[in-house]
């Protein structure tokens, strides 16, 4: 890892991503032994005024960091843009009943987007950040791969992101386990060495769901009811369920009932209706489903006219899923799973690899 980092930062001037957590400031600190000249960038991307945001916070860290590295620290503010280009999609998500994923967005559009045309201007040679993946070259174009530790490989966010960029970017972390980040820190001293992972979604903090996503849509109640038609209650606005989901229902305990939980199986958004259904029901599973808006890391893979055979996630962590995909025309892709998945749900991504190389992704549009 280290001799690889260093031939291909030694010497040149990497501005890196710094948010004022650990792995970002771990990631300078790999970067400045490796013999970079690191430039550190700071990003806002949203203005928040009701207090769970940490943006601040962070920030202070970030100084905090650069000081101790004795490394420049630029801050600059992408809220607009962010607010145009990934939060409006995540609300016209929610608002057609479907389950976005804004972090892919943010990703392509603001990270490895408008922050890496910001970092050309401060003359860096590369991009770096603190994620767990790798970027490299694979067919003469830039290309991504799964970081080391498997349960924190982050190549599912980054699928959407051009070759372009992965051939200008450089992923310190990327051959470590999370163990070894968190050790770093520590014998370094870095003051943020025991700081808490941000989880979540950037923009809604540690405020509850449903109470940040009222305050810009409607909740439009409607009828809970069984796949065979029975009424069993009342949701609260079908933007805050999504297919799959146990908790939060408050339809336990029936006496017509089993003792078996209940999910969300569908949502009919054309009546408003939740429907949901106990236990291990047929329609919590698919055999297949149809994506679209297709992004290929390089030219699309060969084989996807006649069956392309490959894996496939269709959230973050899950394991590999054999698959093939087929695509009919340029803007939709059929997959077809070996075993069937539970809970795919319209509106997230799903992510094609070939071993640890990410091939790229696309929306997920509807199941089978």
């Amino acid at each position: 890892m280290a001799n690889s980092l260093d031939k291909q930062v030694t010497g040149k001037r990497i501005v890196l991503g710094l948010s004022g957590g650990v792995d970002s400031g771990v990631a300078a600190i790999l970067l400045q032994r490796a013999g970079a000249d690191v430039h550190a960038l700071h990003m806002t991307n949203w203005e928040d005024d009701d207090g769970y945001c940490n943006a601040a916070d962070d920030l202070q860290d970030a100084r905090d960091v650069c000081e101790q590295l004795q490394v420049p620290l630029h801050h600059v503010n992408f809220s607009k843009q962010y607010r145009d280009q990934v939060f409006e999609y995540f609300l016209a998500e929610y608002r057609s009943g479907r389950t976005p994923n804004p972090d892919v967005l943010c990703n392509r559009e603001i990270k490895f987007g408008v922050f890496r045309d910001y970092a050309k201007r401060l003359g860096g040679d590369m991009l770096a950040t603190g994620h767990y993946a790798r970027a490299g070259i694979a067919d003469s174009h830039g290309a991504l791969f799964k970081g080391a530790d498997n349960n924190k490989d982050q190549s599912y966010f980054l699928h959407a992101v051009s070759a372009e960029a992965f051939a200008e970017t450089v992923f310190p972390l990327g051959g470590l386990q999370k163990g070894d980040v968190r050790g770093i820190a520590r014998d370094f001293g870095l003051t943020i060495h025991d700081k808490k992972d941000s989880t979540g979604i950037c923009f809604i903090g540690e405020r509850p769901f449903r109470e940040f996503l009222s305050t810009y849509l409607p909740a439009n109640p409607g009828p809970m009811e069984t796949p065979e038609g029975k009424s069993v209650g009342e949701h609260q606005g079908l933007m805050y369920y999504t297919l799959g989901q146990r908790q939060g229902l408050c339809i336990g305990g029936r006496k017509d009932g089993s003792e078996e939980p209940w999910y969300v199986v569908a949502k009919e958004v054309s009546e408003n209706k939740l429907i949901v259904a106990q236990g291990e029901h047929d329609l919590l599973f698919s055999d297949a489903l149809v994506a679209t808006e297709p992004s290929w890391i390089g030219t699309p893979p060969a084989g996807l006219a006649e069956g392309l055979r490959c894996a496939a996630k269709i959230r973050y962590r899950q394991d590999d899923q054999p698959c093939v995909v087929t695509q009919h025309n340029p803007g939709t892709l059929r997959v077809v799973f070996d075993e069937r998945q539970k809970a795919v749900a319209p509106g997230q991504f799903v992510v094609f690899y070939e071993g640890d190389l990410c091939l790229g992704g696309a929306v997920i549009d509807a199941t089978e």
